[in-house]
């Protein structure tokens, strides 16, 4: 990405290096549904490997204040630009369509974190908290994606998952995520995690939409970075970590989607740059 000279953020506060503890709790990011997973169809062995995993994220781990290294420093100035162009075009999006913007903070920290939503662990992997509008994110997640669940990496792969979070704060601003809830009110839990899909999937939208607009307004995509992206939608489908992680894939259990749906999502966005095309909640069954 040609990111480097470009506006930086004043949205996002860099806790990395700050002294830690406190009891982390399971989170909402890839690697926390991997625990979840484990837990409810791994059988005796996931049973046991998601309760250890669960138990290591409960532990309080102190550490020291330090000064952030200068790749940090560096990677740190990468998120505020990112930061900076979902902030850009978003306002702009809304205001085409006569709406009022909001732009959410970014937290950045290593190990664990408190938020509104409770505490969480690196473990947690990306995330967003609605109670506090915040994005938080361990960039140690972009390597875990890259080694254990094989994709690309590159820095437009943090792009998407911080684009998608950001989506998930399009949602909230919209009324999309409360309305989620209370129609998962007195479904199955089958019917609930559709709708947690169709959530997730148009978070990948979103996404895509952002990708769009920055293809045609800021130039700032470079050759290999749709495939970036689409490599990172592709690792982290649930049917693509349950069958890595359990050997088996169970459907009913899905809350993000299948990694084909997640690229199709990504691409619905980039390719129509249009917010109306992105009704997953109408298409997904």
């Amino acid at each position: 990405m040609k990111w480097i000279g470009r506006r930086q953020s004043d949205n996002m506060e860099d806790r990395r290096g700050m002294s830690g503890g406190g009891k982390a709790v399971l989170g909402g990011g890839i690697l926390g549904i991997v625990i979840l997973l484990l837990n409810a169809f791994g059988g005796e062995n996931g049973q046991m490997i998601g309760n250890i995993l669960q138990q290591t994220q409960g532990q309080a781990t102190p550490t020291e204040e330090r000064a952030l290294t200068p790749e940090e420093i560096k990677e740190g100035e990468f998120v505020k630009t990112l930061l900076a162009d979902n902030e850009d075009i978003w306002t702009k999006i809304f205001e085409e369509n006569n709406l009022t913007f909001e732009a959410p903070k970014l937290v950045l920290f290593s190990g664990q974190v408190q938020t509104a939503c409770g505490g969480a662990s690196s473990a947690s992997g990306p995330f967003y908290c609605p109670g506090d509008k915040v994005i938080y994110m361990d960039m140690s997640f972009f390597e875990e994606l890259r080694t254990k669940f094989g994709a690309e990496g590159g820095d437009f792969a943090v792009a998407y998952v911080l684009a998608h979070e950001f989506g998930h704060h399009i949602q909230t601003i919209l009324g999309t995520s409360s309305k989620m809830r209370q129609l998962q009110e007195g479904k199955s839990e089958a019917e609930g995690n559709k709708l947690s899909v169709a959530l997730e999937l148009q978070a990948d939208f979103y996404a895509g939409l952002w990708t769009h607009y920055n293809e045609n307004q800021n130039a700032m995509l470079e050759p290999g970075d749709i495939e970036e992206a689409l490599s990172a939608a592709n690792a982290v489908g649930d049917d693509a970590i349950q069958k890595k992680m359990q050997g088996q894939v169970v459907p009913d259990s899905f809350t993000h989607g299948t990694s084909e749906q997640r690229m199709y999502w990504f691409n619905r966005g980039f390719k129509s740059g249009d917010i109306n095309k992105g009704d997953t909640f109408a298409e997904i069954n």
